[in-house]
């Protein structure tokens, strides 16, 4: 019998490279839901391609033009994430979250109650409300796997318990600028930031990459996954990025868990269990296994990682503000609004000022909580910037 799939956030590059590997084993899965924001035109080719009767168009403009026009009749489309009580009778095999940013939390807690397993790509989601989704999880007694290659290859790799861990290593490329100093980096554009040297991502995750921001959220979600102390963990700069995590066991035994620079890897042995499906060969990379080049981060390099002395230890709204000020920020700076240093220098600003530090005792209990937070945040930046020069 065919497996049930559900890819949230399908026209993304996440959602396209479970579609291209689900289409190389068509027999062994069934798609049964896929969503989009405002690619319509893909979702339409995706759901054509396998046949898909339900779809999700979260942008009301597109949503309500679609309906409009009265076409595509035989397929149900949606555009709220309330409908999966509509679409599922039983649990499904698998779900993919791909949806990028906060917005994927909410229908990540939606979907948890139907299906059996669910994978998700969304950092934001885990970072701002991971006891939010492990409470879904306990409760309808759903698998979890992380999809980011870092905390996949954590997960993939844990044989022993988390008590046996000493420490574990995160990865970073360093991005386009490893070893440049940062106070050299003023007039630096949004090509050049956005020019990734070994990974090919969109442009606001290959501009975390490039200030590191994006290893500080890593981090957070080891923690969080993992329910482990952030002096066990650690970020590598590893401008190859052939390896992703380094787990060192107190019996002495070290992991080191390489792959190619693919997301194909991750996402396909999310799927692991479900069938005796096989990833094309590939040969090992000696060149880069006899050249690993790691080592510590230069805080004079990456100032950011300064955030991580800020972070509390519990599960609090502080992660949210953390979050949703970057993602202002590198939107302010591909419209050319700040400076690419403006950046790093606003959010270590941020996690230190009075104003937010109250949010490092409140834990989120709903999403409206997150939400909240995430408004809050930007009028807050908002101000920063009008009454002070960077």
């Amino acid at each position: 019998m065919k497996k049930k799939i559900a890819i949230l956030g399908s026209t993304g590059s996440i959602g396209k490279c479970l579609i291209d590997i689900i289409s190389q084993n068509k027999k062994n899965y069934k798609i049964v839901l896929l969503s989009t924001n405002t690619k319509y035109k893909d979702l339409f080719h995706q759901a054509k391609q396998f046949n898909v009767k339900n779809l999700i168009i979260k942008d009301p403009l597109i949503f309500n033009k679609i309906i409009k026009s009265k076409k595509n009749k035989k397929i149900n489309i949606f555009n709220t994430y309330e409908c999966f009580n509509k679409i599922f009778t039983k649990k499904i095999d698998y779900t993919m979250n791909a949806i990028v940013g906060i917005e994927g939390l909410y229908p990540t807690l939606k979907i948890i109650k139907y299906t059996k397993k669910i994978a998700i790509a969304n950092k934001e989601s885990i970072i701002c409300g991971w006891n939010l989704i492990q409470r879904e999880l306990h409760k309808y007694n759903t698998d979890f796997i992380p999809v980011d290659s870092e905390h996949f290859s954590i997960w993939f790799s844990m044989n022993l318990s988390i008590a046996y861990v000493e420490k574990i290593y995160i990865t970073a490329s360093g991005g386009p600028f490893n070893k440049k100093l940062f106070k050299n980096l003023n007039k630096i554009n949004i090509s050049q930031a956005i020019n990734h040297p070994t990974w090919k991502m969109g442009k606001k995750i290959s501009i975390d990459s490039a200030t590191l921001i994006n290893k500080v959220f890593e981090i957070i979600e080891a923690k969080k996954i993992f329910n482990i102390s952030y002096d066990k963990l650690e970020i590598l700069v590893h401008p190859q990025s052939y390896i992703h995590a380094i787990i060192k066991f107190n019996n002495g035994i070290i992991k080191l868990i390489a792959h190619d620079t693919t997301m194909k890897i991750p996402i396909f042995n999310s799927l692991q269990n479900l069938d005796r499906i096989k990833l094309e060969k590939s040969e090992v990379d000696l060149t880069k296994l006899n050249s690993l080049d790691l080592s510590m981060v230069n805080k004079k390099v990456f100032p950011i990682i300064e955030i991580i002395n800020e972070l509390p230890d519990n599960d609090t709204l502080f992660e949210t503000v953390i979050v949703s000020a970057n993602d202002y920020l590198v939107n302010l700076f591909l419209n050319k609004k700040i400076k690419f240093t403006d950046i790093v220098v606003i959010m270590l600003k941020i996690v230190k000022m009075r104003v937010f530090a109250r949010f490092k005792k409140n834990k989120p209990t709903k999403i409206n909580d997150i939400l909240k937070t995430r408004d809050y945040t930007i009028k807050k930046i908002d101000n920063l910037l009008h009454y002070e020069k960077f």
